[in-house]
């Protein structure tokens, strides 16, 4: 039985952190249901880009080294977890004084940081999760974080990658890409073959169509205005959309 997270999660803002650092994005309704924000301990760009994703109501969370990216946004994780190897002696003493939950694992383990704190939210019963950090660095991190992704337990939920400049998730029957004309949307065929695409609102459309992992058909689309729309019959589909930078 999943669990409200409102009752499990609290949140304690510390002297020179706060929850809410900027404008949500045009969201419609959607944007007032609580979302979990994971942040891992991978590169991001451009910390200013990644204020703009955050919302209000957003309960965030670190996944241990990832503590210092929602900390550099004035941000306080209610929960860090991992084996806290890279998060700093500093950073921890600041969280222990602000009542942040702290859940230590060993070092030895078969999950990753991130697999701990994507478990967690997921438990907590959250169907909408945010993950930054998790697309640089280590090209294995990265793979390996997409890996996850594909999970059928999540089939049900939206969770995506997104480190500000670029977004990545997986499509397994329909969903609407939201950006601005001339994004860049790559369509990538995850595991085999996907079959059945369609397409409405790319430059190079896809009409019942299907992509291989072999090839690179899908690579560099184009929004032609601020939405696109992508439905399958089969297969997964991983979708890379790179936003335009706003000022």
């Amino acid at each position: 039985m999943s669990l409200d997270p409102q009752n499990l999660i609290r949140i304690i803002p510390a002297e020179g952190h706060s929850r809410i650092t900027s404008h949500p994005p045009r969201r419609g309704w959607l944007y007032f249901m609580p979302r979990a924000v994971i942040f891992v301990n991978g590169r991001i760009p451009d910390l200013e880009q990644v204020r703009r994703l955050i919302r209000p109501n957003d309960h965030i969370f670190a996944a241990d080294g990832g503590t210092r990216h929602a900390l550099a946004l004035g941000l306080l994780p209610s929960l860090v977890i991992g084996d806290l190897d890279s998060l700093s002696p500093n950073d921890r003493l600041k969280l222990e004084a602000a009542g942040t939950e702290i859940r230590l694992y060993p070092r030895s383990k078969d999950e990753t940081d991130f697999e701990l704190a994507l478990d967690y939210s997921v438990s907590a019963g959250f169907t909408e999760i945010l993950v930054i950090g998790a697309l640089g660095n280590r090209l294995d991190q990265a793979l390996g974080n997409l890996s996850l992704l594909t999970d059928p337990s999540l089939a049900g939920l939206d969770v995506r990658l997104d480190d500000g400049t670029e977004q990545a998730w997986f499509i397994r029957t329909k969903d609407q890409v939201v950006g601005q004309r001339g994004d860049v949307v790559s369509l990538i065929p995850w595991g085999g073959e996907v079959n059945g695409i369609t397409t409405i609102g790319l430059r190079w459309p896809l009409n019942g169509e299907t992509l291989h992992p072999s090839k690179s058909r899908g690579l560099s689309n184009e929004l032609l205005g601020e939405s696109a729309s992508i439905s399958l019959d089969s297969g997964l589909l991983l979708v890379i959309h790179s936003h335009h930078l706003l000022s």
